[in-house]
């Protein structure tokens, strides 16, 4: 038997992370389990940056909570999390780690040829070294998971 009680989305902001909340969501209500959605921004310490670094995380940390829903804080336990890092799996992995995540739903761009050589992939390497399964949602794809709002309006 399944038993999930914490299920982590890292999220970049794209589509595939947004397709990799919907899969989250879903799988953490089916379990009950706590949802985690996590951010890890660029470590601008040593380069020249327009805005103030702290408004900027700011910022940030309230467009990653916006993404949580009511019923994500109150059902899910939700919890938004903004790291700062140059090294984002690395940062994925250990909180993995710290938080006892029991799944990893993170979406994926699939690139391939020389811009996997090139790019790397932080999917393939939380993939590689994560303490939990990784669930890789590349988008687009098929949808197997509706959204809540999508459901919503097709069944009215």
């Amino acid at each position: 038997m399944i038993n999930l009680k914490h299920v982590l989305v890292p999220t970049d902001f794209g589509r595939a992370s947004e397709a990799a909340l919907t899969y989250g969501r879903t799988l953490a209500r089916t379990f009950g389990a706590d949802l985690h959605l996590l951010h890890v921004m660029d470590n601008t310490f040593f380069r020249p940056m327009a805005g103030d670094p702290l408004a900027v995380k700011a910022a940030t940390y309230k467009l990653l909570h916006d993404k949580l829903t009511a019923t994500d804080c109150a059902d899910l336990r939700g919890r938004a999390v903004v790291e700062v890092s140059d090294d984002p799996h690395d940062v994925i992995v250990e909180y993995a780690k710290a938080y006892g995540i029991d799944l990893i739903v993170m979406g994926t761009h699939g690139r391939q040829g020389a811009a996997h050589v090139l790019m790397g992939s932080v999917a393939e390497r939380v993939v590689r070294s994560a303490p939990c399964p990784v669930l890789t949602v590349r988008q687009p794809e098929r949808d197997f998971v509706v959204a809540d709002s999508t459901a919503c309006a097709t069944a009215v």
